[in-house]
C-alpha cells in the first residue's frame, strides 16, 4: 500500500525537461501528500501537460463522490478483476509525479515510518490510472496509484510498494497499445536505485506539511 508520498520539486524548467512537458501548472512543494488531495499527474490523453487530479479514484459511473472508500491504490495483480479499474487499464493510464513515498515498519507493537526515494533524490513517476467524473455540470479528475510486491529493499519495511516506472518506460506506460502490454510494465523498481531512512511520526498526520516531515531521524540510517 502507498498511503503517503512527497513531491517537493518545483523548478518548472527542470520538470519540463525531465517529463518532456510543454505546459505545466505552478507547483508548491508537498512533503506529506495524503488521500483526497490534488496531485500532479500526466494523463495519457494529454502527455505533454502536467495536470492536477484528486488522489483517490472516483469512477465515471459513480452516483456520487464517495470519500469512505477512496481507492487510493490499485493492486497490479488484480486490475482486470476490479470493475473500477478494468476499463481504465487500456484507455486511462497516467504518470503520478513524486520524489519519495512513505511506508511503516512494524517493530513490536509500534510502527515506524520510513521515507523511500531514489539514491539520486530525483523525481520519478508512479504508474497510475485516472478517470473523470461528471454530474450536473461538475467535473472531477481523479487517480489511483498502482502497487505491486515489494523489492528487496522495501520488503524490509513493508510487503507492498507503488510501481515506480523506469524513466525509459514512462512513455511506454502512457502509449501502451492494450491492457496486456500495459500490465507487463507493472514490476517492482530495482532495489539498487533506492534508499530509505526513518522519519518522524509527524508524517502520520496529514496536518503536518512542513519540510520537517522528511528530516531523517537519528543518523539517517539507510537500509541497504
Amino acid at each position: 500500500m502507498c498511503g503517503r508520498y512527497s513531491q517537493t520539486k518545483t523548478d518548472e524548467k527542470k520538470l519540463k525537461e525531465r517529463f518532456k512537458l510543454k505546459k505545466i501548472t505552478k507547483l508548491e512543494a508537498q512533503y506529506n501528500i495524503a488521500p483526497s488531495q490534488p496531485v500532479a499527474a500526466i494523463l495519457n490523453t494529454r502527455p505533454d501537460e502536467l495536470v492536477f487530479a484528486r488522489w483517490g479514484l472516483v469512477p465515471s459511473w459513480a452516483d456520487a463522490i464517495n470519500t469512505n472508500y477512496p481507492m487510493i491504490n490499485a493492486r497490479a495483480e488484480t486490475l482486470l478483476e476490479k470493475p473500477a479499474y478494468k476499463g481504465l487499464v487500456g484507455h486511462k493510464r497516467c504518470l503520478i509525479i513524486a520524489d519519495s513515498f512513505y511506508e511503516w515498519k512494524k517493530t513490536g507493537k509500534d510502527r515506524e515510518p520510513y521515507r523511500i526515494l531514489l539514491k539520486n533524490e530525483g523525481s520519478f513517476a508512479f504508474a497510475g490510472l485516472w478517470d473523470c467524473w461528471e454530474k450536473d455540470g461538475d467535473e472531477l479528475y481523479s487517480c489511483t496509484i498502482i502497487t505491486t510486491s515489494a523489492n528487496d529493499l522495501v520488503r524490509e519495511i513493508h510487503d507492498r510498494m507503488p510501481v515506480i516506472l523506469p524513466e525509459s518506460r514512462e512513455n511506454d506506460w502512457l502509449v501502451a497499445a492494450d491492457a496486456k502490454q500495459a500490465l507487463s510494465l507493472l514490476t517492482p523498481c530495482d532495489s539498487n536505485l533506492l534508499k530509505a531512512y526513518r522519519v518522524s511520526k509527524m508524517v502520520n498526520s496529514p496536518a503536518n506539511t512542513s519540510a520537517e516531515v522528511i528530516a531523517p531521524q537519528e543518523a539517517r540510517a539507510e537500509i541497504i
